[in-house]
């Protein structure tokens, strides 16, 4: 393998209307800041959060200087929108590599900003967040928050006309796969072996399968863990009932128990027992991933150590007869090219699975601290009785 795999999220969100959000909480949450909502008539106040480490707004060219002031932005986005459904703001949440450092990957989301999104006429407001031990996070998880405008910056301000190539599956692919060039290139500029890949685990698998990569391979063969969102810690972490609950026949939209489409007949429904599929909390949930990949890492050790006992008693017989002493007898010559050849060829193979043993172990090592925590977590949901197993 070329590096070791790192750690890779992005994910998109739009603050609505409809959902009961405010641009202006979500940005004054963000940034750890207070900002006076105008429409609802109410102050948010998170000036005292902590593990803020840096907020800042990036403007596009040409636009309207006085739309750096956070809370003069985002009044004047929600001023914009009449509708009791708007859209207004589209949000970006992005995992940030622990390997560098806080200047490196502030500069790292300065760049992607504004080549991804202010370039092309979005204001940004962004903030970078660090954990905070005394709240028990992660201390690997850096991350930032990005909130962008629906509609493109001008000299007076937001546009009346929202810009909607913006809201194309294609513009989110190509931000996703920019954010994992962009990474690695801060990566590989801090000397680091550490790399991200954007794309899914059996992509990745099937490309390092073809190109003959034995260890990518099977590091890649694995379940994906699921994303914990902010809602899901800190539900988990008051010790209230988890985030994902046994429940028969409920479903996301109201229809006696019934998960009804409304593209559908009325006399055609969709039934979706959540007993069946549920998993507890998230942070139960990776840890029984997380337990799996544990099994199957072992297990692939295990079987590649098995055959490198095989090939050690190969060479050693192989070397035992090239070396003995050659009799003028017919075809001892021969048998001793023979073993002389197989001497050689298990010693390859022999240096290529311990290669691959050791490459395996290491990527094994680096998920095993996170993996010990979550199941720590979860052994403490069970005590709680958290979800079901």
């Amino acid at each position: 393998m070329d590096g070791v795999v790192s750690s890779y999220h992005f994910s998109m969100q739009i603050v609505k209307r409809s959902a009961g959000q405010s641009s202006v909480a979500a940005a004054a949450y963000r940034a750890g800041a207070r900002l006076q909502d105008e429409r609802k008539g109410v102050v948010h106040d998170y000036a005292g959060r902590r593990g803020i480490a840096h907020a800042e707004i990036m403007l596009p060219e040409g636009a309207a200087p006085w739309m750096a002031d956070r809370e003069r932005l985002w009044n004047h986005a929600e001023a914009l929108e009449k509708r009791k459904d708007a859209q207004l703001a589209r949000e970006i949440n992005m995992a940030l590599p622990h390997e560098i450092s806080a200047e490196a990957r502030l500069n790292l989301v300065r760049s992607f900003v504004r080549e991804q999104f202010v370039a092309k006429g979005m204001v940004a407001d962004f903030a970078l967040h660090d954990p905070v031990a005394e709240k028990g996070d992660d201390p690997r998880n850096f991350h930032a928050h990005i909130m962008l405008t629906m509609r493109m910056a001008g000299s007076q301000g937001l546009r009346a006309v929202k810009t909607r190539e913006w809201n194309s599956d294609e513009m989110l692919k190509t931000w996703r796969q920019a954010w994992a060039e962009h990474q690695n290139r801060s990566l590989e500029r801090a000397g680091r072996r550490e790399r991200v890949d954007a794309r899914r685990l059996d992509v990745q698998r099937q490309e390092a399968h073809d190109a003959g990569d034995r260890a990518a391979a099977m590091t890649f063969d694995r379940a994906p863990e699921i994303h914990m969102g902010r809602r899901a810690r800190n539900t988990e972490r008051r010790g209230l009932q988890p985030v994902s609950r046994p429940r028969q026949d409920r479903t996301a939209r109201p229809g006696a128990g019934e998960f009804r489409s409304a593209k559908m007949d009325k006399g055609r429904v969709r039934t979706v027992v959540y007993s069946s599929i549920d998993h507890g909390t998230r942070t139960q949930w990776n840890a029984e991933i997380l337990t799996e990949n544990e099994r199957r890492s072992r297990s692939r050790i295990d079987k590649l150590e098995r055959q490198a006992v095989r090939l050690r008693q190969r060479h050693m017989r192989a070397l035992r007869v090239s070396s003995a002493p050659m009799r003028l007898a017919l075809g001892q010559e021969r048998r001793h090219k023979i073993a002389r050849r197989h001497a050689t060829r298990s010693s390859d193979l022999l240096q290529q699975i311990e290669r691959l043993i050791a490459e395996l172990l290491q990527v094994r090592t680096h998920r095993q601290k996170r993996h010990r925590e979550l199941l720590r977590l979860r052994d403490v949901g069970k005590m709680k009785g958290w979800g079901r197993f």
